[in-house]
């Protein structure tokens, strides 16, 4: 439930998800986020609950927790359940709660292309996009319907080339960028609708 120990003026991504269940992509995506932005760390917020997902495929919070940090599998990835001491779903008040306790990091918020495309029926998520950097990282299938969506094409001035990812930390906001990766097939859908999970 703690957040995880950071120094003063590090970097640091936030990745929130349900990670129901974790898989490599999740990984990919926070190699991908740290090495192009630079970042000290990257926290994976697993959520008590998505509104927009059907709870009842959601496995035990302790579970989805427990795999994740055996899925990342890094030093510098740190994963955590903040959101249930929180006590809150909703990842636009997790963002004003952690800027508020630790105003002395430099966020980023990290996602998935995958979810750029429902971003704007996220409760609040302009505040998101306009109180820390954002950068999303490619996904199979994503990136045409990710760059054609709502939450794109509205900050769409202030996209920033991949190029100059590395000084989204820390710097002014509204600011997105696109990362493109090698892509990783891996999907929690799939590997629950192939009965690779069990709740």
């Amino acid at each position: 439930m703690r957040l995880p120990v950071a120094g003063r003026g590090q970097r640091i991504g936030l990745f929130g998800g349900s990670f129901n269940p974790p898989h490599s992509g999740h990984a990919l995506v926070s190699r991908t986020a740290m090495r192009r932005l630079k970042l000290d760390q990257v926290w994976w917020l697993v959520t008590p609950g998505n509104p927009l997902k059907n709870i009842y495929e959601l496995a035990p919070l302790e579970t989805r927790v427990h795999l994740a940090a055996a899925c990342a599998n890094d030093p510098h990835v740190r994963v955590t359940a903040w959101e249930a001491w929180l006590g809150t779903a909703y990842s636009a008040q997790t963002v004003a709660a952690l800027k508020h306790r630790r105003p002395d990091l430099k966020f980023v918020w990290v996602m998935g292309a995958d979810n750029l495309s429902t971003f704007h029926r996220w409760q609040n998520w302009r505040a998101i996009i306009e109180n820390v950097p954002v950068a999303i990282v490619d996904r199979p299938g994503a990136e045409l319907a990710a760059l054609s969506a709502p939450a794109a094409r509205t900050y769409s001035r202030f996209r920033v080339p991949e190029e100059q990812a590395a000084t989204l930390p820390g710097g002014p906001t509204p600011a997105w960028t696109f990362l493109h990766t090698p892509r990783d097939p891996a999907s929690s859908t799939a590997l629950r609708q192939a009965g690779k999970w069990r709740s």
